[in-house]
């Protein structure tokens, strides 16, 4: 068996294990970076740059020190993956995603891993404080989800070994597909540094970003959580970025095993918040597939055009070339025979031509030798100048007319013919097949 049908057979038998949403965006991403045959491949050769869809989604937790982003991520993982606790914990980011087996990368390996992060690198001190956690589990949608832990931020005197502000706002532009926000109603949940990265992220990414009271069971009774809210919201109205309406912040707490809480936990809502995103995810890499085939082969059929007008182009600027290259070329045995028909005698002529070939060669220059002797002697030199120049004149015009344009060869034409049928035949159907296997999760069989 050869090392690319057992990596099929790998392939094959580690999908039989995964979700339909699991499988659905690998085989999406397969099908942009299948070597040879794969989108981006075929695209490059057209010159259309394409991407690869991610395989999950990001989301990234943002807030002040002790505000419960690392506690939710343990939560949600059902693993303790990230150091929790009162103290600045988190002076970097962590990336926690789900692998094969438990393990723990530092940042070159992050930064191999995770290419689309490389302009990070180029912020000073952010790579030595850049880090990635893998875990095997499986828990809620985690396997479908990557976690970026982001510094614990406070104000003050505190200085952090690269800019975070820049770092964070960079990630939650480029690479984040949720921004979780979480606010600490007993730290400093005013912090201005977390308003001041929340404004600018909300000024293009408002849609991104959810906002949460975490560690509302510790907020103390109901109305204590209620001036805290009022006073967080207001705080974020008096910025023009986040002065919205329908303004959301849900309550939310890490349960804790035998404490019982009169708050109202709306944790499930956060989980809710990133399958709805995955879903969203899922619909959106399926429809750019689509219209990723669709581009590619139109700009197939356009490139195909194009050559089919440049042939027949250079068939027609052959045969005016052709002409035109013909009448310059004709011109001086006009001229060369009207001279042997005027200067030599009739007996010359008979015994170099014969006589029906003198007769003939006088009929037929006679046209010529008419005009030829309307011309002043004293021109003479003028006048085989002036034919001299016609004749250049009409071989240069016949070169520059049959330029040709350049056209592909039959081997080129035929294998981007072929890259078209197979985005339309085989992938473009293919994508098809996932959106209705993805459909069936939600929709009964008769609706299909």
């Amino acid at each position: 068996m050869s090392a690319r049908a057992k990596s099929r057979t790998s392939a094959a038998v580690e999908n039989a294990t995964l979700s339909v949403n699991e499988k659905i965006l690998r085989e999406c991403h397969e099908l942009y970076t299948e070597e040879e045959v794969g989108l981006i491949e075929i695209a490059k050769d057209i010159g259309i740059p394409l991407l690869a869809p991610r395989k999950k989604i990001t989301v990234m937790l943002i807030g002040n020190h002790s505000a419960g982003k690392s506690t939710f991520i343990n939560w949600y993982v059902e693993e303790h993956v990230q150091k929790t606790g009162v103290a600045i914990e988190t002076q970097g980011f962590t990336i926690v995603t789900s692998g094969k087996k438990r393990e723990s990368l530092t940042g070159n390996a992050t930064f191999h891993l995770y290419p689309h992060l490389q302009p990070l690198q180029d912020m000073q001190g952010v790579m030595d404080y850049i880090s990635t956690e893998i875990t095997t589990s499986k828990q809620k949608k985690f396997s479908l989800v990557t976690f970026i832990d982001t510094p614990g931020l406070v104000d003050g005197d505190m200085k952090y070994p690269f800019d975070v502000n820049k770092s964070i706002t960079w990630i939650g532009e480029n690479i984040a597909d949720l921004i979780f926000v979480f606010f600490d109603p007993i730290g400093q949940a005013l912090c201005k540094r977390t308003l001041n990265i929340v404004e600018h992220l909300s000024e293009d990414h408002a849609e991104k970003m959810k906002f949460y009271l975490s560690k509302a069971d510790e907020a103390g009774h109901e109305s204590d959580r209620q001036r805290v809210m009022m006073q967080i919201v207001q705080e974020l109205c008096k910025r023009p970025n986040l002065n919205r309406t329908g303004f959301d912040m849900p309550t939310i707490f890490v349960p804790t095993l035998g404490k019982q809480s009169r708050c109202v936990n709306q944790i499930e809502s956060v989980c809710k918040e990133v399958e709805k995103t995955i879903n969203a995810t899922i619909q959106n890499t399926l429809n750019t597939l689509e219209k990723d085939c669709l581009e590619i082969a139109d700009k197939i059929d356009r490139l195909i055009e194009q050559d089919n007008g440049a042939c027949s182009h250079n068939l027609r600027a052959k045969g005016k070339g052709f002409g035109l290259f013909m009448l310059g070329s004709f011109l001086p045995i006009v001229v060369l025979a009207n001279f042997l028909a005027v200067s030599l005698s009739k007996e010359a002529l008979e015994s170099t031509f014969g006589v029906t070939g003198a007769a003939t060669l006088k009929t037929y220059t006679s046209p010529v030798s008419a005009v030829w002797s309307a011309v002043p002697e004293q021109y003479f030199w003028h006048s085989c100048g002036v034919f001299a120049l016609i004749t250049l004149m009409l071989l240069f015009v016949a070169v520059f007319v049959s330029r040709s344009l350049p056209t592909m060869s039959r081997k080129r034409k035929r294998n981007l013919l072929h890259g078209r049928d197979f985005v339309l035949s085989e992938v473009k159907v293919r994508k098809e097949a996932l959106y209705k296997e993805y459909l069936k999760q939600s929709v009964a069989a008769y609706d299909m």
